[in-house]
């Protein structure tokens, strides 16, 4: 009888230390960027193209719908490596951009 005591208590013990590490796992895996949703399709055409446009040139290099800045957030990575983060509307018209320095190259 004790022995199965003692394997249900190291079953016990085995159980929530993989529950404690799941739980560590999972509340030390959260990333920011987890739920971001990219942009697709057409839409990601038309985005990219107004956000290219604002920045007179580059690489788009990420892109987010439902951003909470604005609907849509499109990364473009210019020629000298300096990102700028480009907030546009439903209709894909730019409503501001922000230089990754923290300078807002425009408040439209």
């Amino acid at each position: 009888m004790q022995h199965r005591t003692k394997i249900t208590i190291t079953a016990a013990g085995i159980a929530a230390a993989l529950a404690a590490g799941t739980g560590v796992a999972v509340a030390g895996g959260a990333d920011d960027n987890a739920g971001d949703t990219p942009i697709t399709g057409a839409s990601l055409d038309a985005a990219s193209g107004a956000a290219i446009a604002e920045t007179g040139g580059g690489k788009v290099t990420g892109t987010e719908i439902n951003d909470e800045e604005s609907y849509y957030e499109v990364e473009v990575t210019l020629d000298d490596g300096s990102q700028v983060d480009v907030q546009l509307d439903q209709s894909f018209a730019v409503v501001s951009s922000k230089h990754d320095g923290g300078d807002n190259a425009s408040d439209g």
